[in-house]
């Protein structure tokens, strides 16, 4: 594409440097320090080949009997050779083990959920519960990691895929359960309950390496990270499209680094929570300290916050992603119920195509458990953004109590869009050299009631 005789390439960088001058090269520093401070696990050097522990159609027992002789030796990488293997129940990982998938492996879990009993403790949707085991889980561990070129396959056939339609009376007796302060002990939700599990999830975990797997046909979230400090996702393929396939969940959890990635997913690609209600307030632990850069986002939203934010969220950068199509590119979320504060958010140097929200902010989902105090969002930067065509450019949504504050938009081109502004409760929004077709927008807009 040529415009104005500028060739593409050399315009993009001609707005990006632009946008970088006018930068805070002292937040964009603090990105920099996390990745240099991100630990990655140490696994020894040890191979486990599955073949050697007895490895036939149904995998599960193999894999598990690798992994237990590697813990006994003090860790090691258990390794999955090509072909399809059958799992026939979650795998669990232990400390100082990794998971290999050599190229054309692939993992093709069981589609039964009695095969994911007796139920585990996890968070569903930000709330503590023991429910059905994620497909892989790992609770309480340090240095761990998937890696290889093989693929993790959820099963399309999966009898938990219509579970969708079925789930809300539990999940919302879940969230009662929260809210009120239920002991987690007693908030179980085993046969004839209906809460999917995710396809990955660590809980409660140190020192994690997610790189270069394939993940298919999630049963729910895809890669979930609860309670993890020092994770790294590295160029990981996430090509999963049923409902709330987020590709991957930061929850709670501090120093992740998610980079090179590719996602077409059901949900959002990214995402980052800190729990819900009541249960997430309690246990207090926010996301912080978070990078995502390079990836190639495509799902029904890009990049989201929320809406299970309430142990806070900060320190968050995204840099140098594109977003493809779908309803929301940059979706931040909050419910009455929720609380929590999310603050310092920076985000540059992004290219979308085509959207129905650029930027989209839901603050004030109504509250389903009586209300509580609105969440906040606050101090929240957008610069050096290309967008080819939207149907809104910025919706906001927020209660008068807790409007929204303090977002900049700076070096913002969106070629085509259809409506400009739908603003309820904002305060101090900041346009810099916002140009949307032929208009330019610069200055700055409080819209809220009195």
């Amino acid at each position: 594409m040529m415009r104005k005789g500028i060739p593409a390439p050399l315009l993009w960088a001609a707005i990006f440097l632009c946008g970088t001058l006018s930068a805070s090269a002292e937040d964009w520093a603090l990105a920099t320090q996390i990745v240099e401070e991100i630990r990655q696990p140490e696994i020894p050097e040890r191979d486990y080949p599955i073949t050697e522990f007895g490895a036939s159609a149904d995998a599960r027992a193999a894999i598990l009997a690798a992994i237990e002789a590697a813990s006994k030796d003090g860790g090691g990488r258990v390794l999955v050779p090509e072909g399809t293997w059958t799992v026939s129940g979650p795998l669990v990982l232990q400390s100082r083990i990794e998971l290999h998938l050599a190229e054309g492996a692939k993992l093709l879990f069981s589609p039964d959920p009695e095969d994911y009993l007796p139920v585990v403790k996890t968070r569903w949707e930000g709330t503590e519960v023991y429910t059905y085991s994620p497909l892989i889980y790992a609770a309480d561990v340090e240095d761990v990691a998937i890696t290889g070129k093989g693929a993790i396959d959820g099963n399309a056939d999966s009898a938990f895929l219509p579970w969708y339609r079925k789930a809300r009376p539990d999940m919302q007796k879940l969230r009662e359960m929260g809210a009120s302060g239920v002991p987690v002990e007693k908030r179980r939700f085993g046969e004839g309950a209906f809460l999917r599990p995710p396809l990955i999830q660590f809980f409660h975990a140190e020192r994690v390496l997610l790189q270069g797997y394939t993940a298919l046909n999630s049963p729910f979230w895809v890669n979930h990270l609860v309670y993890t400090e020092d994770a790294t996702v590295r160029g990981i393929r996430v090509d999963s499209h049923f409902p709330n396939n987020d590709g991957v969940d930061i929850e709670s959890s501090r120093n992740v680094l998610v980079e090179d990635s590719w996602f077409r997913t059901g949900d959002d690609s990214v995402v980052v929570k800190s729990g819900r209600d009541l249960d997430g307030r309690t246990i207090g632990v926010p996301s912080e300290r978070i990078v995502v850069r390079n990836n190639d986002m495509g799902g029904e939203d890009g990049i989201a916050l929320g809406s299970e934010m309430s142990g806070g969220i900060r320190d968050v950068f995204f840099s140098d992603n594109i977003l493809r199509q779908g309803k929301s590119a940059f979706r931040f979320k909050a419910n009455l119920d929720r609380g929590g504060l999310v603050e310092n958010i920076h985000l540059r140097n992004l290219q979308v195509e085509s959207f129905d929200n650029l930027f989209w902010f839901q603050l004030n989902y109504p509250g389903e458990l009586g209300g509580f105090f609105p969440s906040r969002y606050r101090d929240i930067v957008f610069e050096n953004i290309r967008a080819r065509e939207v149907g809104t450019f910025l919706e906001v949504h927020a209660p008068a109590a807790a409007p929204l504050q303090e977002v900049q938009f700076r070096n913002v081109r969106v070629e085509k869009v259809d409506t400009p502004l739908i603003v309820e409760n904002a305060a101090g929004l900041t346009f810099e050299k916002v140009r949307l077709g032929s208009q330019q927008i610069d200055g700055v807009l409080s819209w809220r009631e009195e």
